[in-house]
């Protein structure tokens, strides 16, 4: 097939949509499809059999692209409307593979050439806008006609987790195909293994450790009050946090400064995707205090696979995926989840337990293996479509 994948965010990165879009084409490019990507100005080109990387124009001051919605995305999107509708002209695609807002685009290319798109749902865009400007909440429903229409014009719909696929069948999906995030976990270099121990503090204590952005919808005031908390009641452990924007750290370095937790939390920037499983070595519980949000983390895919325990808050972005054989698993508020750090930290057989049924979950069901066969049944079943 001749696709055309409408990739609205920076590519390559390491984060989220980026690297499940990674995943994506070398999955199409392995089951021999031709693949033209659109993508924004900033990332660095892959290169992979049949796939051909195209980008917009530099909006004019627009640097450093954030995750999620934002001004600096719009202007992006805004520049990339117009040359998908002049590649649409250009050549004649089979399907439009639409990630995220993109779905908007292709509704119009399949307006204007005749062409279908498939709509790629990393998130609920409705939703997402409401909960990060609440400003804007007066437009929700507006915002919900509009996902409403994208969905039921799509040949398919493909949410990344059980939530968004309620979402996409309430809203009258034709056909709706489950796309789970993996694992993105791989050995660590011995070159990665020392830096992480340069990286970590060397200590008897417990370590919890913390990957992923700093935005507010992770819970970080969450897992920086409960570690307070943990501390005052008289436990010893230290908690490491790898990720984030300069601007972000700075601001929770503070916070942690001021609540007199600075000695034992540890901020390590941001860390490339290929140092993961090193830092994961020389931690004991991994952490994702998440407090808003439908869609599951890509991150607790590879925290499933790393052989250590997990904490999370109990909360449907953490529970379609994540059960008590395999996290703990508490509400989102300082006292259970302080509690619960207690609790892993007292109990080394507990963690031991948590860490064994996860990884064989991980290894089941969200290895890279699993992924290429969902995604060739996927492209077989939109082939048939086709046809």
């Amino acid at each position: 097939m001749n696709i055309l994948l409408l990739a609205p965010h920076p590519f390559y990165q390491d984060r989220g949509t980026p690297i499940a879009v990674n995943l994506l084409l070398q999955a199409l490019s392995k089951l021999g499809h031709t693949v033209d990507v659109l993508t924004y100005h900033e990332g660095t080109n892959v290169t992979y059999p049949g796939v051909t990387i195209h980008r917009i124009r530099k909006p004019l001051f627009v640097r450093n692209v954030p995750p999620g919605p934002s001004l600096k995305k719009i202007l992006c999107d805004l520049a990339m409307l117009p040359k998908a509708l002049s590649m649409a002209n250009r050549k004649p695609y089979d399907l439009v593979h639409a990630v995220e807002e993109s779905v908007y685009m292709a509704m119009w290319i399949r307006r204007r050439n005749g062409v279908p798109y498939l709509y790629d749902m990393d998130s609920s865009l409705a939703r997402q806008v409401a909960e990060k400007f609440s400003w804007l909440g007066v437009l929700l429903p507006l915002m919900t006609r509009m996902e409403r229409a994208a969905i039921r014009g799509a040949l398919a719909v493909v949410p990344v987790c059980d939530s968004l696929a309620r979402i996409a069948e309430e809203d009258g999906a034709r056909q709706v195909f489950l796309l789970r995030d993996i694992s993105l976990l791989s050995p660590a270099s011995p070159e990665d293994l020392e830096l992480a121990r340069t990286l970590v503090p060397r200590s008897e204590s417990l370590c919890f450790m913390y990957i992923g952005n700093l935005e507010a919808y992770q819970g970080i005031d969450l897992m920086l009050d409960s570690f307070d908390e943990f501390l005052k009641d008289g436990n010893d452990a230290h908690l490491v946090i790898a990720g984030g924007k300069a601007a972000d750290i700075q601001m929770y370095q503070g916070k942690a400064k001021k609540m007199g937790i600075g000695e034992s939390t540890f901020f390590l920037g941001p860390q490339p995707l290929h140092r993961m499983s090193a830092l994961f070595n020389v931690a004991d519980v991994l952490v994702s205090p998440r407090i808003k949000g439908n869609n599951t983390p890509m991150k607790i895919y590879s925290y499933l696979a790393s052989g250590k325990a997990i904490l999370a808050t109990a909360l449907p972005t953490h529970t379609q995926v994540l059960t008590p054989e395999v996290a703990l698993l508490v509400p989102p508020d300082i006292r259970s989840f302080a509690g619960a750090m207690k609790a892993l930290a007292k109990d080394e057989s507990l963690r031991r337990k948590l860490a064994t049924s996860a990884q064989y979950l991980a290894q089941a069901c969200y290895s890279q293996a699993s992924f290429q066969k969902a995604v060739t049944e996927l492209y077989a079943g939109i082939q048939k479509a086709l046809t």
